[in-house]
């Protein structure tokens, strides 16, 4: 494999992606050429908000060619339009071989979502002091441990546990892969039901729970039937929203709501939008992320 490399303004990026696609590019990648400099620009917004611009003032783009024959041809091709003037040509280098197993492994390492509750990919050992273990490797359905969201939901159930309290019948309503209804069967939740609309998530959900040795009901959301005791939903704000009445309908009196995926600025909207069912509080924080909790 070979990579060449260039440098755009913002205004060429896509005639230069475009064009490298008709090219043969095997793939075409574009970051900020200002990276860890202080010129970096910031060019992703927070969830539900537009990016603050289009494209990064100077773009570095690589784009990948199987041969050096085709990228030197791309190159040459590339120089004779118009569009090229304020582009330059940085380089076309060989990529080194990689394993690119044991480099997308070493990326994922064990998650400590207490100190004695971790969440441990199947290639790691577990730490000496893990008494408690969720098996999850990394796949198609979101939710591995390492994002905030998923560590606060994870803390409340085993708070739960640590505390002696019940989880009951659970509800993991927007299941991903799975990690929250494994937490509640591995601190004592008997009757699980993990529901989603994504199939991928469900089969993920079925294979992880497999794979941890607990059993779950998985499927589409049509299977949360009933109340339960713990309903738990790690989604975003705009769909927790939509879905306040359907989720307090599942929690039975005395039992407990657990949402996620909500940014610190969105408490108060999460708030008003639960009241007419429930008094939901943050319970937890973490890197601009909460968790909001309530008990019926």
């Amino acid at each position: 494999m070979f990579e060449m490399i260039l440098l755009a303004p913002v205004d060429e990026v896509e005639n230069l992606s475009d064009a490298l696609d008709a090219l043969d590019a095997l793939s075409v990648s574009v970051e900020d050429a200002d990276a860890h400099t202080p010129a970096e620009q910031a060019l992703f917004g927070e969830p539900g908000m537009p990016p603050p611009k289009a494209g990064w003032e100077r773009s570095r783009i690589v784009a990948l060619f199987a041969t050096e024959a085709l990228a030197r041809d791309a190159a040459n091709l590339l120089q004779m339009q118009d569009f090229f003037a304020g582009c330059q040509l940085v380089a076309i280098q060989n990529v080194p071989e990689q394993d690119w197993v044991r480099l997308t492994q070493s990326q994922f390492t064990p998650v400590e979502i207490t100190s004695e509750f971790w969440i441990v990919p199947t290639w790691h050992e577990p730490p000496a002091q893990a008494k408690q273990v969720i098996r999850l490797d990394p796949g198609l359905a979101f939710g591995t441990g390492t994002h905030p969201t998923t560590r606060m939901c994870l803390r409340w159930i085993a708070g739960q546990g640590a505390a002696g309290k019940s989880l009951g019948r659970v509800l993991d309503y927007g299941c991903g892969s799975g990690i929250l209804a494994i937490g509640a069967a591995k601190f004592g939740a008997k009757e699980i039901d993990a529901v989603d609309i994504d199939e991928a998530a469900v089969e993920s959900t079925r294979a992880n729970a497999q794979a941890n040795h607990v059993q779950l009901q998985t499927g589409l959301p049509d299977k949360a039937m009933g109340a339960y005791q713990t309903v738990l939903a790690n989604i975003l704000a705009t769909p927790l929203r939509v879905l306040a009445p359907l989720l307090c309908a599942h929690v039975q009196a005395g039992g407990n709501l657990v949402l996620a995926g909500i940014l610190d600025r969105q408490a108060d909207e999460l708030k008003a939008a639960y009241l007419p069912y429930c008094k939901l509080e943050v319970h937890d924080a973490q890197e601009g992320w909460i968790l909001m909790t309530a008990q019926f």
